[in-house]
């Protein structure tokens, strides 16, 4: 069928042509429609619910929401695993499910879950879900500054949550915008005890007086001269003066007693969780858009600037929005990479076979199949909705020597067979050519002669280089959805520079290949090849078993440089952009946390390379950040490198900011934006590895995390460590005395409801104010709840109508217990952090584990899992253990039904471990440590030296097959002189698609953008290891091959000898 193809597109030139302008024009089209990211969208399918209960301490939270949830969810279909967290008023529990679950069947399947749990949730609690989004949808984030004075946080961040927030929630792409920092404003009514009890009012009635003051009612219709209208109510609260003329009781003479006589009101900020600050200069308000699961990050990014852009004229006089973070930025540097990587492997592609053919219109074929090849690749990229980020496009990049290969061998073939033909010497599988009836015709035939001869085997080789690719497909999660764009692209491209060798290349050797073609004997790369390549050939043929030795040696030098070798999930993706995250101990107060960060912003952009700082403590309003305030977040943007000093790297950069920012009792972390979102997602865990402490007890897994914080603090490579103090928060407890309440005939929520209003503080009521609301909030004034010995007089009214103080009811105690509970599977768990420098995360883990389990001896009933980058990394390596030797097994098969021979394909696969040599020793000396990256470009060279390994031999039975038709093989000097000439031969298609691979990487291997690291960690193993595979291929394969040869030879003659002494004696 290939055969016809090729004689099919050979002779219907103008239809192949205007198809393949089609198919370009339209792959055109799809490269503008496919989405665009810096990297593939490597989030789990993961769904939040999230509950509020105001005021609540997180035990509270964690035994009567959190757990029940979790419990609940566990069995629900394809979720791997639940992980929950219980804060000051908040419940977090975060679902993931399984690799390709779609997230509204996920969110779905957790709703029909939730509404199991209906009456088992505490009175006014309602579990809601979370945005269709994640933490890695972070994408961009702003900051309002005001540069006139005229507005303070509260306007600002009344604009944000009643204005703003609303113009962004309304872009396409956009799943949620979360407020973060400035006051939200809230009514205060601060009650005097004092004046409430000289008026014999109590707490609860005062309470539900505001409720029923703030209302409006409808009383439906009436009718004035034939005109309708609507009856309205109108008493919703606007102001300060509405609330302070509520009447709350009468006294005994009718006078009524105002709200205002026995407190003060005022609008004042509601109690915050979150604070956020812009280059040390002081507080800001803000907001963060969080792009909704599976959306373009760059086209929402574009919308947002657009929409932000519209509405400018409508802001606050004086107030802009300054982006802080965006995403957009690395998106177009790594893509501005990428690209130009591979452009220029294209180019210095195309001057290697100008070079090495010394035709140029010869190598305009090969040269013109790779950009349309790119181009068409686009198709089947945005059918199956391959997006377009380092990932993608490095597929194609490490692809391009494999792609022009089977244009190279048709070209090569061509010049070969019509070098033939004009020495009338054409032959084609032994057989004279028929007699043509013309010139011209005979050169066509021979053309398409020559592509036929070729372009099955180069089917075959696409075969195996796609079975090569085998292992990346089989990973999964993280790992996979990383890297399968990869192996998508690199096969469609290859497979689809397949189709064009039999289809534009057979048409375009009839018009491009003429002129003068110099003969293989006077081709100056030839001659210079082979003058180099015979004398060191024949040395080799004829000391053969040292030849084989020296190779074995060699091949086995590559066990201690692999050793030597660091192991990490991923090389570090840079980002441009520092996410620093330092961690306090517990109770951490709003004042103290808003000092903190200033002061560590200020130091942070004192730096000359950073461009601004924004900094975060605790959450934002969105269930994608559960951030207590002893976490902080500071996104520090890097100016580009050209402006950084001189011979300052990424890391030392970062070794600098550490060491001015070592602060007391602050511990820490640094990483970048989307690698810490992403581990949180996955691992829980936001630094590089992490321990999970499991067991019963809250005080034991701290007791056990501070053991380990001890011993591994010394490890060397670490930075810093933290384990998180679960049981280290600071909690005013009040006891109450049940024979006391019963006494004086009070039930518990009577006392209940006093603690959490009069000394809490309990948001009542909501005024609508137009489009924007703000809390009522009732409780004692300030001076009479700051100190405990005040506390212990707040008065309870009894149903006698007595007042009793709550000293007599409750006992007060300071005592300790969680400022937050994590569980994850129903199992209580503490964290410990582990911040890393200067080594390979197998190699640190390792050791860790060393010394644990030396010094740490766990409770019964108390497991630690390892987390972090390091469980990706051995989930991918048990992986690959198995699929890489199956998918060497499968391409021994294929070999074997090409060659029909077990000692062929033996000798085929001998380039796997020859392509080990340079692969292994290039990434020793570079320094590179074994990740999933260098694990990619290894599964990649093994197809191509496979392939290379067959062509020579290819090639070789070809030398001997017509030597033998000639009658010249008898001797074992035959063989050797027809495997050198067969060699000889060949040696400039096999230079060609060798060093086409190497060279065409430098320009990846000298690249210094953004994601640059990530493509080196790809191109080097192919460098090094598609380089030693051809040299070794060369000499190895062509001894390996005189000795098989020979051997089978005089097996062959001696079984002849046999059977002729047989028949002699009969």
């Amino acid at each position: 069928m290939v055969e016809h193809i090729i004689e099919f597109s050979a002779r219907n030139r103008f239809i192949v042509f205007l198809l393949v302008f089609a198919f370009s024009a339209v792959g055109l089209w799809a490269m503008g429609q496919t989405p665009i990211d810096a990297l593939p969208d490597i989030s789990d399918t993961q769904v939040i619910v999230y509950t509020t209960w105001p005021g609540r301490s997180p035990d509270l939270v964690e035994d009567q929401i959190t757990y029940p949830i979790v419990t609940a969810l566990l069995s629900a279909p394809k979720v791997t695993v639940v992980r929950g967290f219980s804060d000051f008023g908040y419940s977090y529990v975060y679902i993931l499910f399984k690799d390709g679950t779609d997230i509204y069947w996920a969110r779905s399947r957790v709703l029909e879950r939730l509404n199991q749990l209906s009456g088992r949730m505490p009175e006014g609690v309602t579990p809601q879900l979370g945005p269709d989004a994640t933490g890695v949808g972070w994408v961009f984030q702003y900051a309002l500054v005001d540069e006139t004075g005229q507005h303070d946080l509260a306007t600002l961040r009344s604009f944000q949550d009643w204005s703003l927030q609303y113009w962004l929630r309304a872009v396409e792409g956009v799943a949620e915008v979360a407020s973060i920092g400035g006051f939200v404003r809230q009514y205060q009514v601060n009650l005097d005890p004092t004046k409430v009890l000289a008026y014999r009012l109590s707490l609860p009635s005062i309470v539900e007086t505001i409720r029923q003051s703030n209302n409006d009612v409808g009383g439906r219709v009436v009718e004035f001269s034939g005109i309708e209208y609507v009856v309205r109510g109108r008493g919703y609260i606007k102001k300060v003066e509405d609330i302070e003329k509520i009447a709350v009781a009468v006294n005994e003479n009718g006078t009524p007693i105002l709200l205002r006589d026995v407190a003060t009101v005022r609008l004042g900020p509601d109690m915050r969780r979150g604070l956020a600050e812009l280059n040390g200069q002081g507080e800001v308000a803000g907001g963060i858009v969080v792009m909704r699961f599976g959306e373009n990050a760059l086209n929402v990014i574009e919308r947002v600037k657009a929409k932000l852009k519209e509405i400018e004229p409508s802001m606050p006089k004086g107030v802009k929005v300054v982006p802080v973070y965006d995403r957009s930025d690395l998106i177009h540097e790594s893509i501005a990479t990428a690209k130009e990587s591979l452009l220029e492997e294209l180019m210095v592609t195309g001057v290697f076979i100008i070079a090495f053919l010394l035709h140029v219109r010869s190598a305009i074929v090969p040269i013109l199949t790779l950009p349309i090849a790119v181009l068409i690749a686009f198709i089947p990229m945005y059918l199956m909705e391959i997006g377009i980020n380092i990932m993608s496009l490095g597929g194609i990049i490490v692809a391009i020597g494999d792609m022009v290969d089977a244009a190279i061998v048709m070209v090569d073939n061509a010049h070969k067979r019509l070098e033939d033909w004009e020495r009338g010497q054409a032959t084609f599988h032994g057989e004279k050519l028929p007699v043509p009836v013309s010139l011209a015709a005979e050169r066509l035939q021979v053309l398409i002669d020559s592509a036929k001869e070729v372009g099955p085997p180069i089917f075959a080789s696409v075969l195996v280089i796609a079975i090569s690719f085998i292992p990346i497909f089989a990973l999964e999660s993280q790992e996979g959805r990383m890297f399968k764009p990869l192996a998508w692209t690199n096969n469609l491209a290859i497979a689809i520079c397949a189709v064009l060798a039999i289809t534009l290349v057979p048409a375009c050797l009839p018009t491009f290949i003429r002129g003068k073609i110099f003969p293989e004997q006077r081709h100056p790369v030839s001659r210079s090849l082979q003058r180099l390549y015979a004398p060191l050939l024949k040395w080799t043929l004829l000391h053969r078993g040292t030849v084989v030795v020296l190779a074995i040696g060699l091949m086995l030098s590559v066990v201690p440089a692999y050793q030597r070798m660091g192991s990490e999930f991923m090389p570090p993706l840079y980002e441009g952009t520092i996410l620093y995250m330092p961690t306090t101990l517990p109770g951490l107060s709003v004042t103290e946390a808003s000092r903190l960060l200033q002061m560590m912003d200020r130091k942070l952009r004192s730096f000359p390379e950073v461009e601004h700082v924004f900094g975060k403590a605790g959450r934002a309003e969105t269930s994608t950040d559960p951030a207590p305030f002893s976490m902080m977040e500071v996104v520090v943007e890097l100016k580009s490198k050209e402006q950084w000093r001189p011979g300052l790297s990424y890391e030392g950069l970062v070794d600098e900011m550490d060491r001015a920012l070592k602060i007391p009792g602050v511990t820490n972390a640094w990483t970048m934006p989307i690698k810490a979102r992403i581990d949180m997602l996955t691992t829980g865990v936001r630094t590089p590895v992490g321990i999970k402490i499991f067991g019963p007890d809250l005080k034991l897994i701290e007791q056990i995390g501070e053991h380990l914080e001890m011993v591994l603090k010394d490890v060397p490579g670490t930075r810093s460590v933290y384990a998180e103090r679960v049981s280290g928060g600071y909690f005013l407890d009040f006891d109450i005395n049940r024979d006391e309440i019963a006494r004086y005939g009070l039930k518990l929520m009577d006392v209940g409801k006093i603690i959490e209003t009069a000394i809490g503080g309990e948001n009542i009521a909501t005024t609508i104010e137009g489009r924007e609301r703000y809390p009522i909030n009732v409780r004692y004034l300030r001076e009479l709840r700051d100190d405990p010995e005040k506390l212990k007089r707040v008065l309870v009214d009894t149903p006698t109508g007595a007042q009793v103080p709550l000293a007599q009811l409750a006992t007060l105690r300071f005592v300790n217990g969680p400022p937050m509970i994590r569980d994850e599977n129903g199992m209580l768990a503490g964290y410990v952090f582990l911040d890393m420098t200067g080594r390979d995360v197998g190699g640190y883990v390792e050791e860790l584990k060393r010394v644990v389990a030396a010094k740490v001896q766990l409770p019964p009933g108390y497991t630690i899992a390892w987390s972090g980058q390091y469980e990706f990394m051995e989930r991918a390596k048990e992986r690959l253990k198995l699929v890489v030797p199956l998918t060497l097994i499968i391409i021994f098969v294929i070999f074997y039904f090409t060659f029909q021979s077990v000692a062929k394909t033996f000798m085929v696969m001998v380039g796997v471990p020859l392509s080990l040599v340079g692969a292994v020793w290039y990434l020793s000396i570079l320094g590179y440590n074994m990740s999933i990256a260098v694990w990619v470009g290894l599964i990649t060279v093994v197809g191509t030296a496979a392939e290379t390994s067959a062509v020579m031999l290819a090639y070789l039975d070809e030398a001997c097959k017509r030597r033998k038709e000639a009658g010249g093989l008898r001797t074992l000097q035959d063989l050797i002189e027809t495997v050198h000439r067969g060699a000889v031969e060949r040696i400039r298609p096999m230079a060609m698609i060798g060093l086409v691979d190497v060279v065409g990487l430098f320009p990846v291997m000298w690249a210094t953008g953004t994601g640059a690291d990530v493509m080196k960690r790809i191109a080097a193993p192919q460098v090094g290891g598609v380089f030693s595979a051809m040299i070794l291929t060369l000499f190895v394969i062509p001894s390996i091959y005189v000795m098989w040869r020979w051997w089978k030879t005089q097996q062959e003659q001696a079984r002849t000898g046999f059977i002729r002494t047989e028949r002699s004696t009969l």
